[in-house]
């Protein structure tokens, strides 16, 4: 007779380097739904992932059954997806929502398959409901959302002012799977480097500027290839990247490029770089 083929569970349970997933899983009462349910795709973050994260084994055993409600349940569930998607159906840069309820970004390029910028290690692991990733960070859901993330940090109260005055505000903290390049207070010119200053400046212009600094997708560190251009939400914009170091520039302009200083900031509906000066 031919070998039964595991479930989710089982097959993590048969690979010593998951234990810490299986034993979070345990402790949160997902076990049945992972066995039983059927479709399913995970994420499976390995055990290094979660000690690096925080989680130890030590930790998930100390975790009082408020915590495994408000902490772990979450971040186990929006490493599920409810449907079957193998590693060769990922698409280029698309969101996708996890049983979390919150979006994933997933992405698919020459240098792999990734979710939330964390390269895939592992994967297409079959099972007998679904299908197993393997990965080597843990995926925290994200809380708040692009507009959100600009507002909360003094860096870019600059930037703040620009997405308001360009009446983007609402756009950028509702839904959609955005990209944007961040630009610190100190990299904006002299002639927009106050708040007074840019309120005066033309709507249009503002608008302009700040689309120019978006995509309408999610690009993480890992989908950026360098001397690839794209499409801006500004219809006049492109731009292109740069590698080794890492930079931005749009495309055509004479102007130094803007170097990334950060990158992968998460948020509920897309992703932030930070660069140390506007893009013109």
């Amino acid at each position: 007779m031919p070998t039964p083929v595991p479930n989710i569970v089982q097959l993590a349970q048969s690979d010593t380097s998951l234990s810490i997933l299986v034993s979070a899983v345990t402790k949160a009462g997902l076990g049945g739904t992972l066995s039983t349910t059927a479709d399913l795709t995970v994420f499976a973050p390995t055990n290094n992932a979660f000690r690096a994260a925080g989680f130890p084994q030590s930790r998930i055993d100390a975790l009082t059954a408020a915590e495994v409600t408000s902490v772990l349940v979450p971040i186990l569930t929006y490493h599920v997806l409810g449907s079957v998607v193998r590693a060769a159906n990922v698409p280029v840069s698309d969101a996708v929502t996890t049983l979390n309820t919150k979006k994933l970004f997933a992405s698919r390029n020459a240098n792999g398959v990734f979710v939330n910028g964390i390269k895939v290690v592992a994967a297409d692991l079959t099972a007998s409901n679904g299908v197993v990733h393997v990965i080597g960070k843990v995926l925290i859901p994200p809380t708040r959302s692009i507009t959100e993330i600009v507002v909360g940090n003094p860096n870019f109260s600059l930037l703040e002012t620009a997405v308001i005055r360009a009446n983007l505000a609402a756009t950028l903290g509702g839904a959609g799977k955005f990209t944007v390049f961040a630009p610190v207070n100190s990299g904006f010119p002299a002639s927009l480097d106050t708040d007074a200053e840019i309120n005066a400046a033309p709507v249009g212009t503002v608008a302009g500027i700040v689309t120019s600094h978006a995509f309408a997708t999610n690009i993480f560190a890992g989908d950026l290839v360098a001397g690839n251009t794209g499409a801006t939400v500004n219809p006049a914009t492109t731009l292109t990247i740069g590698l080794a170091p890492a930079s931005v520039k749009i495309t055509g302009s004479t102007n130094t490029a803007s170097a990334i200083i950060a990158t992968d900031s998460v948020a509920t509906n897309g992703v932030i770089h930070i660069i140390d000066k506007i893009l013109l």
